[in-house]
């Protein structure tokens, strides 16, 4: 759609779409100001787009992920949050507003209330689930995988839709080591969640 404005046609559509800087290390501060009809990412001050909507096979698999997870956290401290939701990790001693880092995991879950507010979580979540969809296994694998690590992410678990499997990270001693890889019929211990398991026929069902 264009308008005719001081003797030419401007494209408006366009002219509203904001200009993003991709050589700018942004913060949380300026993540607060973007306007965008698209969900971005800040991981260490660069900016990424989400990929589109994702495919059913993705939501059939985080919505499995969380109603488990809901089920095994029931009556417990710990709260379980799905995608959308801003996770702004901390940088020791500077301004949440200088956050180079805000994240929407596909699943985490939380057991410091403290750090959980209306508009964001503020902190480190204790575990957290990515699901691969599309263009983003380097993200989630390279760029989530580091972040996470530094933050103090006690469990990191990378779900393989169209391959059916399951690795698992573990925080230890400040570093991630691979605690393992689940397949067909395995049942995966959830690490910082001390007696509770999820299978993978649950993370799979109906896909």
């Amino acid at each position: 759609m264009k308008e005719y404005k001081n003797g030419e046609y401007t494209d408006i559509e366009k002219a509203k779409e904001p200009v993003i800087d991709y050589d700018k290390v942004y913060t949380y501060g300026d993540y607060l100001k973007l306007d965008l009809e698209e969900m971005v990412e800040i991981i260490r001050g660069k900016l990424f787009r989400m990929s589109p909507a994702p495919k059913t096979k993705h939501q059939i698999i985080s919505s499995n992920l969380h109603f488990r997870l809901r089920q095994l956290l029931e009556n417990k401290i710990c709260s379980v949050f799905h995608a959308p939701i801003d996770v702004v990790l901390p940088i020791e001693n500077k301004k949440r507003t200088r956050s180079t880092t805000v994240v929407q995991p596909d699943i985490c879950v939380i057991c410091d209330p403290k750090i959980i507010e209306e508009n964001a979580v503020f902190g480190t979540p204790n575990f957290i689930i990515e699901i691969i969809a599309g263009k983003d296994v380097k993200r989630d694998t390279q760029y989530k995988y580091s972040v996470y690590e530094e933050a103090g992410v006690g469990e990191y678990w990378i779900v393989f839709g169209e391959m059916r499997f399951v690795e698992v990270f573990i925080q230890e001693n400040g570093k991630f080591h691979r605690f393992n890889a689940f397949s067909e019929d395995d049942i995966i211990p959830v690490k910082t969640l001390p007696g509770l398991s999820i299978s993978i026929d649950d993370i799979f069902e109906g896909v």
